[in-house]
């Protein structure tokens, strides 16, 4: 286990939020090595006291379920250091130390360029392992130029593009569910399955993130990374084992089986939005183009529906539907595989018989199949539900992704030609919408989204 990390962003939402907190949980959970140092760069002016006590609040916040031990624990073994990420000098110095060394960028992504540059500048310790957050690139151009620059300065098992979807519990037991059953791989085809939705729908709305959203929005904050993320899951081969060579190379051949979008298909095949003024729940939410740090002149997307097909024997036949809102009247966060109704009905039966449908919810963590049985009349169907909890992890998700890096497994982050093959599949959408061929339409906020979407 490395025994250095490394924050550049270390007073960052992201720090505060997440990472101390999964720091903490190693900790709480007996997985970090006692003598850990923890070194988290800004160009804030603090010193070590007046960092430590701004940690403290943090852990406080976002993670006040942690023992006191852990809590001093982790305050003793983090210390501050002042440092631009674009100054060589100051890198050098604040990487410095004994042994190979974890570098996390919790920067904005327009910097990993630039951070790069100056890690190699500064001779960054054999062994060491860097750690960067999506997006992963802002097309596959810049994508494609950031794994050369990576390329030059540590070796790929090195690299963590990490993606915290997939360290959730219910992301990882979609894969548990399909290979550990046998009852569900044999139906787990377009024979059985007509279509797939994967749902990340939101009651939040910017939540001051417009500096970062505004230039993205949904489609490249959700769809190019998570949405994608969890349809590599649901559609790969079963691989031979789960190490970071075979489940990488699985993910990577769905995602190259992507049928890709053509300018005749976007308009049909895909939706774009953004919410204006509504109420959700007993909140009044105003317009997005009246959010602070908004450009209307964007014209951001807060509302994407994609539907892809993949080319392979497999799923020749399936719609998989990514669909991602902001601002929505119901929180949705579920893989949904819809399996095809029965070709024939026995005669006499009263009632309809809706679809199997077996459904991953992702936040609250659950797993639900909705079957068609008899009824209290012999001759009659009626649906029934049955939904199992989940039980809740020992590890937040960061908490995971922390530990992999410490320990220097890369299974569950992006393999660099996994990052550029998921652009491939948005870039025609990108460029489509650039030109209009695709409308942009509202929605009230606290609806379920514009005229005609799915429910």
């Amino acid at each position: 286990m490395i025994r250095r990390l490394v924050i550049f962003g270390g007073t960052g939402d992201l720090a505060g939020r997440y990472l101390l907190p999964g720091l903490a949980a190693l900790h709480e959970t007996g997985r970090l090595t006692p003598d850990l140092e923890v070194v988290c760069a800004d160009r804030k002016g603090r010193d070590d006291e007046q960092f430590r006590a701004w940690a403290a609040t943090q852990l406080d916040q976002h993670a006040p379920d942690i023992s006191g031990d852990t809590r001093q624990a982790i305050l003793t073994a983090a210390r501050y250091r002042q440092a631009d990420i674009q100054d060589p000098e100051q890198v050098a110095e604040t990487i410095a130390g004994a042994g190979p060394v974890a570098v996390y960028l919790a920067l904005p992504p327009a910097l990993f360029p630039t951070a790069i540059r100056t890690l190699h500048a500064a001779q960054l310790p054999a062994g060491s392992r860097l750690v960067l957050e999506k997006p992963f690139g802002e097309d596959l151009s810049s994508a494609e130029t950031l794994n050369r620059l990576l390329a030059d300065l540590v070796p790929e098992q090195a690299v963590f593009r990490v993606d915290h979807f997939l360290a959730m519990t219910t992301v990882q037991n979609l894969l548990g569910s399909r290979l550990a059953n046998r009852v569900l791989e044999s139906l787990w085809n377009s024979a059985h399955i007509a279509e797939v939705e994967i749902i990340w729908d939101e009651t939040l709305t910017l939540e001051d993130r417009a500096g970062y959203y505004d230039g993205v929005g949904a489609l490249e904050d959700m769809v190019q990374n998570h949405l994608l993320q969890l349809l590599c899951l649901v559609a790969m081969e079963p691989p031979i084992t789960l190490s970071e060579r075979d489940l990488r190379d699985r993910k990577v051949d769905v995602l190259r089986s992507i049928r890709t979008l053509t300018d005749d298909d976007i308009p049909h095949r895909t939706r774009r939005a953004r919410y204006s003024a509504g109420v959700i729940g007993d909140r009044h939410v105003p317009s997005y183009t009246d959010e602070p740090g908004v450009d209307p002149q964007r014209r951001t997307e807060t509302f994407t529906e994609v539907n892809l097909r993949i080319d392979n024997w497999r799923w020749a036949g399936t719609n998989f539907v990514l669909r991602t809102g902001k601002a929505l009247g119901a929180d949705r966060k579920e893989v949904a595989v819809h399996f095809r109704p029965v070709p024939h009905m026995p005669f006499g039966h009263h009632g309809t018989t809706a679809p199997n449908v077996l459904r991953f919810g992702l936040d609250p963590e659950n797993l639900t199949l909705a079957l068609t049985t008899i009824g209290a009349a012999v001759d009659t169907l009626v649906p029934v539900t049955m939904t199992a909890p989940i039980q809740p992890p020992d590890l937040p998700a960061y908490g995971r992704l922390l530990l992999d890096v410490l320990l220097g497994n890369p299974a569950l982050s992006i393999r660099g030609d996994e990052a550029e093959e998921a652009w491939r599949v948005v870039t025609p959408i990108i460029s489509a919408w650039s030109r209009d061929l695709t409308p942009l339409d509202d929605y009230p906020a606290g609806s379920l989204g514009p005229a005609g979407a799915r429910p």
